[in-house]
């Protein structure tokens, strides 16, 4: 999101030292933290509240199917990528067996047996 590499954060650090000094920076970061806390523990409640108040139906949902990419990506291409390989697998008439009569998975070729010749 704001591609903070390490030389980007030293770089912050040393700025936050010369302002803030070695004595107050501890306390301004413990300030951070707790402010850091209290917001994901806001959002947190506000997702419960919104799951409760959807009710049952809703108590898988997750508040990423609110962006258009995830919601596009998980509602038509989890069909291509994983359930339609499983009805199709389901579909498939079934492998033919290897000479030793081991059943073949899909796309596999029996294994070359010299003596078979």
């Amino acid at each position: 999101m704001f591609d903070l590499s390490l030389p980007k954060l030293l770089v912050l650090a040393v700025i936050a030292l010369v302002i803030f000094g070695p004595h107050e920076l501890p306390k301004m970061a413990s300030h951070a933290g707790k402010a850091l806390r209290d917001l994901r523990r806001i959002a947190e409640g506000a997702k419960n509240d919104l799951r409760e108040g959807l009710g049952p139906e809703f108590a898988d949902f997750d508040l990423e199917d609110l962006n258009p990419k995830r919601f596009v990506q998980k509602h038509l291409f989890d069909d291509i990528n994983g359930d339609s390989a499983a009805a199709g697998a389901a579909s498939q008439p079934s492998r033919p067996a290897a000479s030793n009569g081991v059943t073949l998975a899909p796309g596999e070729r029996p294994p070359f047996d010299s003596d078979a010749t």
